[in-house]
């Protein structure tokens, strides 16, 4: 029996499929799911998501969230998350480039804004990850 993944963000619902399986990256470190994993509430990290469907496997990049898995069903609350193929690293590069700028007078930022520009910087080293390790 296949796992139903749904990955949602504030803007859109990035992907929704039956899969395999999934690789998700939390806080404690990645987690594979397989069909039938118990119940399970956990932070997402940021970084890459595996999605496994026959002998196919797509990558995603993934920020900060929650994963939440019921019976045969996953669901995926994050911030941002991006299918590898649509990374652009000249974007990613430009918008790491303008967090850390802005990061540099922090302390004229209120402390939402350092959060949300520390949240951006590490989105781009994760896609700038991905990005280039399968060059």
């Amino acid at each position: 029996m296949p796992l139903t993944l749904e990955i949602v963000t504030p803007e859109d619902r990035v992907y929704t499929d039956t899969v395999d399986t999934v690789v998700i990256p939390t806080v404690e470190g990645e987690i594979g799911i397989l069909p039938g994993h118990i119940p399970l509430l956990t932070q997402v990290a940021d970084g890459e998501l595996r999605v496994s469907k026959g002998v196919e496997t797509k990558n995603l990049v993934i920020g900060g969230g929650f994963a939440q898995i019921e019976g045969d069903r996953v669901k995926v609350l994050a911030e941002f998350a991006i299918n590898e193929a649509q990374i652009d690293e000249n974007a990613a590069e430009k918008a790491m480039q303008r967090a850390e700028e802005a990061l540099k007078g922090k302390q004229e930022l209120d402390p939402a804004e350092v959060e949300r520009l520390e949240a951006v910087v590490r989105f781009s080293v994760a896609q700038l990850s991905v990005k280039r390790r399968r060059r």
